[in-house]
């Protein structure tokens, strides 16, 4: 079967395509990110307190566990998409994901049992979310003309990027409410499209089988969770060192990681039927805007974290918002980031199927490039009003690349390999997420480290904290503080043990438990630190533009017979003009 046929039978079967793997896209993005939000609330009901050190991997595992399944999982589920059909593996990940969903409604227990639990369940939901995630654009591809696709795709893909600032806000307002609703969510969601999948989608062509290579996707799986373990336990104190990039395990996960992934290449020059078609990666469009994709996620990623730390940790509390009230606050505040995206997603999708993707794609990493300049010259107690605006801008050119770039990757492509193709996108957005939280957290520790333990110090033994705790509280590495922000606690209540609280002359421990006392103490080293994190994220966009513009024009990959040289070098030439 051809394949447009489905689109072309004018059953508006391209309308059910859109409509259900749209649904499915905005419930796995706002599953990756509900909990962000809703995690002071998770632990508090499960009675684990998330800051003491041997909870910590807990902690850590909880956010990222879930993008770490999904950065491993999605290229497998896409090449499964390919051999088996792309609808058929899409509604068996949307029926795991459903009953995950359910599952995670009914924590038992509580303290690190029931940590573990969800920790596991997550990951058991992230198998679904990699499934529909990997073959969604695929079958949108399939089910849409090429000068229809743009459109169809920025609608998709705005859900999977918007859902993720959906969910910070809808994780505050079901976790101030009752935390397990958080996970109750999910469950319409899943059993909605669930229903609707197997009932309506079918593939547009006959899947032509074949046999999974296995030694492909278990060295690519075990290389990039070594790696992406390793991030995790980086960010975390190692002996008397601030972060643990130079201790052993990290080393040994990083190198090991490394070496496995080699090995995959080397493993898919070899096979018959590869997990992953490494010749995808001599298609210009394919290789630019997939280096595109991976560092605009990795700033995107970036800025998520930062900003929430920066509004709970910082603002909202200057601002008479009481610490646990800071979650929620933080989301309803970032409100203009997420209308930007959506403003901006489905007209640049338009866009790019009559203009190409390329002026769309760098022209919105310019203007996200410069927000993030635009967003270092505000003090730590900034103006809301040029705030807002300012990650609006960011948004606006957010969604302006995401759209073209996800068009360019599916159309330049052929049909047969769309699947796996949408899962090289899907890992670039994912581990891009992972990589992220490992270099911007280090990015800030580092700065963090640099300044805040003598000033802490200094302000503690101002309000007559004996000298020795002073020094042992200052002392601490700067994560604890980090996260004690991210959670929406107060630090100096979490750090500072209670009966040396009880023991200050009265008013010092109002003080320093108080609104103003962290916030002011955070605010310098915070934003110093932040200069780098800001920094950083300006270059990736700007190389972001720089691959999009690489890309090329408007570019269809035509699936063709045996070719002959001359119309091989003639198609080349028609690409290269475009």
């Amino acid at each position: 079967m051809n394949t447009n046929a489905a689109a072309d039978r004018g059953d508006g079967y391209k309308w059910v395509a859109l409509s259900n793997t749209t649904l499915g896209m905005l419930a796995a993005a706002i599953n990756s990110s509900i909990l962000l939000i809703s995690l002071p609330a998770i632990f508090r009901g499960i009675h684990l307190d998330p800051l003491e050190p041997s909870n910590i991997n807990f902690l850590l595992w909880t956010i990222m566990g879930y993008l770490v399944a999904v950065s491993v999982l999605v290229v497998t589920f896409g090449r499964l998409g390919d051999i088996f059909g792309r609808a058929r593996v899409y509604n068996w990940g949307f029926l795991v994901f459903a009953l995950a969903s359910v599952a995670l409604c009914f924590i038992p227990g509580e303290g690190q049992s029931a940590a573990l639990y969800l920790i596991v369940i997550r990951i058991l939901q992230a198998v679904g979310g990699a499934s529909i995630m990997a073959n969604s654009t695929a079958i949108l591809t399939d089910a849409f003309p090429a000068d229809q696709r743009g459109l169809a795709l920025g609608i998709n893909t705005i859900a999977a990027i918007g859902g993720q600032f959906i969910g910070l806000l809808i994780g505050g307002l079901l976790a101030d409410w009752n935390w397990v609703l958080v996970f109750w969510i999910n469950v319409p969601f899943g059993v909605i499209g669930t229903a609707w999948g197997f009932w309506r989608l079918r593939d547009s062509r006959t899947p032509p089988g074949g046999r999974l290579d296995l030694l492909g996707n278990v060295s690519f799986a075990v290389g990039l969770v070594l790696v992406l373990t390793a991030i995790t336990y980086g960010i975390q104190p190692y002996g008397d060192q601030v972060m643990g990039w130079g201790s052993p395990l990290v080393l040994t996960l990083l190198g090991l990681g490394l070496v496995v992934l080699v090995g995959f290449v080397l493993i898919e020059r070899r096979v018959t039927r590869p997990m992953f078609d490494l010749d995808l990666f001599r298609i210009r469009p394919f290789t630019m805007a997939n280096l595109a994709s991976l560092a605009s996620s990795v700033a995107r990623g970036g800025l998520q974290f930062m900003l929430i730390i920066w509004l709970q940790g910082i603002w909202l509390p200057l601002h008479g918002y009481t610490f646990e009230s800071t979650p929620l606050w933080s989301a309803i505040y970032m409100i203009p980031l997420t209308v930007g995206f959506l403003l901006a997603g489905p007209v640049s999708g338009w866009l790019s199927d009559h203009y190409g993707a390329r002026p769309f794609a760098a022209g919105g990493m310019i203007v996200g490039a410069a927000s993030f300049v635009a967003l270092l010259e505000l003090p730590a107690d900034f103006d809301y009003g040029l705030f807002a605006l300012l990650i609006f801008l960011n948004g606006l050119g957010s969604g302006l690349f995401i759209a073209p770039n996800t068009t360019a990757i599916m159309n330049s492509v052929p049909a047969r390999e769309r699947g796996q193709a949408a899962g090289m996108r899907a890992t670039t957005m994912n581990a891009g997420m992972v990589l992220s939280i490992g270099i911007f957290f280090s990015l800030m520790i580092a700065g963090l480290a640099q300044t805040l333990p003598q000033a802490m110090e200094a302000q503690l033994l101002t309000q007559n904290v004996p000298a020795d705790v002073a020094h042992a509280v200052a002392s601490a590495p700067p994560v604890g503080s980090l996260f004690a922000a991210f959670l929406g606690y107060n630090p100096m209540g979490e750090l500072i043990p209670q009966q040396v609280l009880a023991s200050l002359p009265p008013g010092s421990a109002e003080v320093i438990t108080g609104q103003e006392f962290f916030p002011q103490l955070m605010a310098v080293p915070f934003m110093h630190g932040l200069g780098f994190a800001f920094g950083f994220s300006a270059l990736l966009y700007l190389l972001s533009a720089i691959a999009s513009w690489l890309a090329g024009g408007k570019f269809v990959h035509q699936d063709h017979g045996p070719q002959t040289q001359a119309s091989a070098e003639e198609r080349l030439a028609t690409q290269a003009a475009e």
